[in-house]
């Protein structure tokens, strides 16, 4: 009974100063907003997790998300428009080659996702086969299309040596799936959307002839020199929903995001586990970078020859260094 009195006594003072404006109140979170590449999909559950498992709220942060197309992305972090942008690395790579003030702050995707896909009945065994195979890409300025020349070099091959078909992005699986292309050059995560199509594919993964990487985590050179301290902080609960994810929770994420944010998915949970599984978890998000230095860890002479690789197909003007572009300060 004494302590329940000491503790009434205690609240109420509390309360009194609160009101008399004596005690502060906790600080409101601060609004942040990041721009996610493409639409709302259930592989983004890592973002997903951080807000909806309070993670972010933890760190003090009330995160909103929006989309759009990854050029667009880079530009709106570096003028301020959003605090943080999650796009595909080429699209960074590019828009730094322009002078836009942007930095990788967590190579989120240690790997790139790009992979040619074909049926295993075409006759495809190794790279050298698509000699005369109709290969099918969605535009030559696409960074799948750069995979292909070095893959097709590599095997002693160029884009002569096979016919190259664009299709658009909605409907370049499909047009492999019906036997209009030999073969597609395009996400990997499609692979395993094939086979649970009943559809027998193989593919030769981009990354292990090309490193590279998918979506990272930027923001502004800016808001790194007036706001460290808020890049640590939305790394830090990035990283939380990770290791949570990866520490047995990926039922738990994948219904979440399906269920609060990519409800045409409703349905897949079992396909989209194996591929969380396969290609994210065991891929994507680890490897001996990571497991040496921690989740996030940007490796600059990859990044450096992704760099040097796309000045030489020409889709950037000029190489450049790339610890101008990429920094492991902050994931400290």
């Amino acid at each position: 009974m004494r302590k329940y009195l000491s503790w009434l006594l205690a609240t109420t003072l509390l309360l009194v100063l609160a009101t008399a404006g004596l005690v502060s109140a906790a600080p409101a979170p601060e609004k942040v907003t990041i721009q996610i590449d493409g639409a709302a999909v259930p592989y983004y559950a890592p973002l997903y997790v951080a807000k909806e498992k309070g993670f972010f709220a933890e760190e003090g942060l009330d995160v909103d998300f929006y989309y759009a197309a990854a050029a667009d992305i880079v530009k709106n972090v570096a003028v301020g428009n959003v605090e943080f942008g999650f796009p595909n690395a080429d699209a960074v790579i590019l828009a730094k080659s322009q002078g836009i003030p942007v930095k990788v702050i967590h190579t989120t995707y240690q790997r790139g996702l790009g992979a040619t896909i074909f049926k295993k009945s075409s006759g495809i065994k190794e790279p050298k086969d698509l000699k005369g195979k109709r290969v099918a890409i969605t535009s030559y300025g696409s960074p799948n299309y750069i995979q292909l020349q070095v893959l097709l070099k590599k095997a002693g091959l160029s884009v002569k040596d096979v016919k190259i078909e664009i299709v658009g992005t909605g409907a370049i699986v499909n047009a492999l799936a019906t036997d209009q292309v030999d073969a597609i050059c395009f996400s990997m995560l499609r692979t395993f959307e094939l086979r649970n199509r009943g559809v027998d594919v193989a593919e030769f993964r981009s990354d292990e002839f090309l490193p590279s990487h998918g979506n990272v985590l930027v923001t502004s050179e800016k808001l790194l020199r007036e706001k460290p301290e808020l890049a640590r902080k939305f790394i830090r609960a990035l990283d939380k929903s990770l290791k949570w994810i990866i520490g047995g929770h990926l039922d738990e994420a994948i219904n979440l995001a399906v269920q609060k944010y990519a409800p045409t998915y409703a349905g897949q949970e079992k396909s989209l586990e194996e591929i969380f599984d396969k290609a994210f978890i065991n891929y994507l998000w680890q490897s001996d970078n990571t497991r040496a230095h921690g989740l996030g860890w940007g490796d600059v002479e990859r990044w450096q020859r992704s760099i040097d690789v796309m000045k030489e197909y020409g889709v950037i003007d000029k190489a450049f260094d790339a610890k101008t572009l990429v920094t492991n300060e902050f994931l400290k």
